[in-house]
C-alpha cells in the first residue's frame, strides 16, 4: 500500500467534509501518515485533508464561505487588512547553519527558542482544525528539485499554492518526503513580548528544521515567497542561481530572463504572444540551463484589460483561478478598474492557462538578460547595453522608482533599490548572488540590456508613461540580436551604451534629455539620480572588484 493518506472526494457540509470512512484510508498508510505529521503537532489524521483536486478545494472553499465564484468561474476571495506581504514581520531561525551564511544586514533573527514556543502555541491553537495539506514541488528541473508540503486551514490557501507551485503526478506522489514545509495559520495572532516578533503577525523559517510558519496574515503570496526564500539560501552554495524574474524563449530555444521589481513590467513583458513562456517570478540557473521555480504564475490585476494584457486577461476567466482582492460587482463580474480593497489586486493560474506557455518549464541558457527598472525622474533611455561589470552593477542596485500617490506621504518621485532585484527574498549577501550571475554572463556570453518602462519627457507628473510599443520595439530587437549590431552613444552619465536608432521606435525617445523641454532640468535631475545611486552603492563596494566600481554612474 501506498504510504500516503488519500482523500476521496466527499460532499461538504456546514463547512466541513462530511465523516465516511470511505474519505479516509485506514492502515499502514495512516499510520506512516500519523508519523509524519507527529513530528509537527499534528497527531489526528482523521483531520488532514490531503491533495485535494482544484473542484474539491473550490467545494471546500464555498462551504467555508471563504470566496466566492465569478461569472466565469474564478474563485474570489478576501486577505482582509494584509493585502501584502508583510516584509517586517519576517524572520529566519540564528543558529549553526545561518550564523555566518544569511545576511544580518537584510534579515531579522529569531532564536530557536523563540520557534519553538511560537511553534508549540501555533499547533496548540489549531489543534481541533482541519488541515489541508498539498504535496508540491519547488522547481521544474528534477535534479534541482525542492520537494514542499503546505499545510493550511483555509482552502483557498491549498488552493493557490496548488495553483502556484508544481504539481506532481499521481505516481510521484507515494512516498512524497518534503524537504520543506510550510505551517499556514493566518488567524493565529502571534504576541510580541511572547514570541519576540513586531506584531501579531509572524513568517518565521527555520532553515536547519526545513520548517516555516506563517501566522497572522491571510495574504497568499507569503507562502510561495518562502519557498523562493528557503531556495535562495539553498541554491547558491550548490553553484545555482536562483532569480527573481520571469523568463521566455523563441521558437528556436533561445531565452531571455526579464528581473524587475513590482510594477516594471516583469509579467506583463514576459507574456509574449511570439514566445513561449517558461515562467512569470522565480527561476534557477543551473549547468543545464534555466528552470522555473513554480508552477503557475501570480500577476497583478490592476487596470488589467483584454486589449493590453489577453493573455493574463483571459486566464482570470477561468474555473481554477483565484482572484484575491479584486472587487467584484453584484452580477459576479470583475472589476479590475476598482482599487477600494488594494492597489495590489492580483490572480494566481496554473502556468497552462497561458496558451504559450512552456510545458517543461524549462529553457536553455539565456541568450539576454533583460533588467527593467521604472525610472519615474525620467532620465534612463528606453534601452540600454550593458557591459558584465555594468549588469552585476545595476544587478545589485536593483533600481526602480515609487511614484507620487502610491503610499501615504509620497509627492515626488522616490528611488527604490532593492538589490539582486528582490531583496525581501535574499537571505545571503548580495554579493554571492551578483559573483555568481556575472560567472554564469560571462561563461555564456550573453548579452545584457536596461529596459526603463517608466517615464519621459520629464518626471512623474510631467512627462509621460513610455510608451508600450516602444518598449515591446525595443525588447523585440535585443531579443532577435539585430540591435546589438546597431549604432550606439555612450550615455553621459551612466556610461552605458544607448541605440541611437531602431527601426520602429521615435528617434527622440532614444535621447532622453532631448524629449524634456528644459534640458538643463534633465541635467539636474540626472545628477540628482546618479547620487542616489552612488550613495546606495557604497554597502556593495568593498564586495566587488575594481571594474563593476568603476561601472558607476558617472557624476558632474
Amino acid at each position: 500500500m501506498s504510504d500516503v493518506l488519500c482523500v476521496h472526494p466527499t460532499p461538504f457540509h456546514h463547512g466541513q467534509p462530511r465523516s465516511s470512512k470511505a474519505s479516509i484510508v485506514t492502515n499502514k498508510s495512516n499510520r506512516n501518515i500519523r508519523q509524519k505529521l507527529d513530528s509537527i503537532g499534528i497527531t489526528d489524521p482523521k483531520n488532514v485533508l490531503w491533495n485535494l483536486t482544484a473542484p474539491e478545494l473550490y467545494e471546500a472553499s464555498i462551504a467555508r464561505a471563504e470566496g466566492k465564484i465569478t461569472n466565469a468561474g474564478a474563485l474570489a476571495v478576501e486577505t482582509g487588512f494584509h493585502t501584502g506581504r508583510s516584509a517586517e514581520d519576517k524572520f529566519i531561525i540564528k543558529d549553526e547553519l545561518t550564523r555566518d551564511t544569511v545576511w544580518w544586514d537584510n534579515n531579522k533573527a529569531m532564536t530557536s527558542e523563540t520557534f519553538d514556543l511560537l511553534h508549540q502555541d501555533m499547533m496548540a491553537y489549531a489543534k481541533r482544525k482541519k488541515f489541508f495539506v498539498q504535496d508540491l514541488f519547488g522547481g521544474a528541473a528534477p535534479s534541482s528539485r525542492l520537494p514542499v508540503r503546505v499545510i493550511t486551514v483555509k482552502a483557498w490557501h491549498a488552493l493557490f499554492i496548488r495553483n502556484l507551485l508544481i504539481r506532481p503526478d499521481k505516481n510521484q506522489l507515494p512516498g512524497f518526503s518534503p524537504e520543506l514545509t510550510i505551517i499556514n495559520l493566518p488567524d493565529f495572532k502571534a504576541i510580541p513580548e511572547r514570541h519576540d516578533c513586531r506584531s501579531e503577525t509572524v513568517i518565521a523559517g527555520d532553515f536547519s528544521r526545513k520548517l516555516v510558519l506563517i501566522g497572522g496574515t491571510s495574504y497568499a503570496g507569503e507562502m510561495k515567497k518562502s519557498v523562493f526564500s528557503y531556495l535562495n539560501f539553498k541554491l547558491p552554495s550548490e553553484g545555482i542561481m536562483p532569480m527573481h524574474c520571469s523568463a521566455n524563449h523563441d521558437e528556436a530555444g533561445s531565452s531571455a530572463v526579464f528581473f524587475g521589481l513590482s510594477g516594471t513590467g516583469k509579467t506583463t513583458l514576459s507574456a509574449d504572444p511570439e514566445r513561449i513562456l517558461v515562467g512569470d517570478d522565480e527561476h534557477g540557473w543551473n549547468s543545464d540551463g534555466i528552470f522555473n521555480f513554480e508552477g503557475g504564475c501570480y500577476a497583478k490585476t490592476i487596470r488589467l484589460s483584454e486589449e493590453s494584457e489577453p493573455e493574463i486577461y483571459g486566464a482570470t476567466q477561468r474555473f481554477g483561478t483565484i482572484l484575491e482582492n479584486v472587487v467584484v460587482d453584484a452580477d459576479r463580474n470583475p472589476d479590475f478598474e476598482e482599487v477600494r480593497l488594494t492597489e495590489n489586486a492580483r490572480c494566481a493560474y496554473p502556468i497552462e492557462f497561458i496558451p504559450n506557455a512552456s510545458t517543461s518549464g524549462m529553457a536553455s541558457h539565456p541568450t539576454n538578460i533583460i533588467m527593467l527598472t521604472a525610472d519615474a525622474f525620467g532620465v534612463l533611455p528606453p534601452i540600454a547595453k550593458l557591459t558584465p561589470a555594468q549588469a552585476m552593477y545595476h544587478f545589485l542596485s536593483g533600481y526602480t522608482a515609487k511614484v507620487a500617490g502610491t503610499e501615504k506621504g509620497i509627492t515626488e518621485p522616490q528611488a527604490t533599490f532593492s538589490t539582486c532585484f528582490g531583496a525581501p527574498f535574499m537571505p545571503r549577501h548580495p554579493s554571492e548572488y551578483g559573483n555568481l550571475l556575472r560567472t554564469l554572463i560571462a561563461e555564456h556570453n550573453v548579452d545584457c540590456w536596461l529596459v526603463n518602462t517608466g517615464w519621459t519627457g520629464g518626471a512623474y507628473g510631467i512627462g509621460s508613461r513610455m510608451p508600450i510599443k516602444a518598449t515591446r520595439a525595443l525588447l523585440s530587437a535585443a531579443l532577435d540580436g539585430s540591435l546589438k549590431d546597431g549604432r550606439f552613444r555612450k550615455d553621459p552619465n551612466f556610461g552605458f551604451s544607448v541605440p541611437e536608432t531602431v527601426v520602429g521606435v521615435d528617434r527622440n525617445i532614444l535621447d532622453p534629455r532631448s524629449t524634456w523641454d528644459d534640458p538643463q532640468a534633465y541635467d539636474k535631475q540626472a545628477q540628482k539620480l546618479v547620487a542616489m545611486f552612488s550613495a546606495n552603492f557604497e554597502q556593495f563596494a568593498a564586495h566587488v572588484d575594481t571594474s563593476v566600481r568603476e561601472a558607476a554612474p558617472l557624476a558632474g
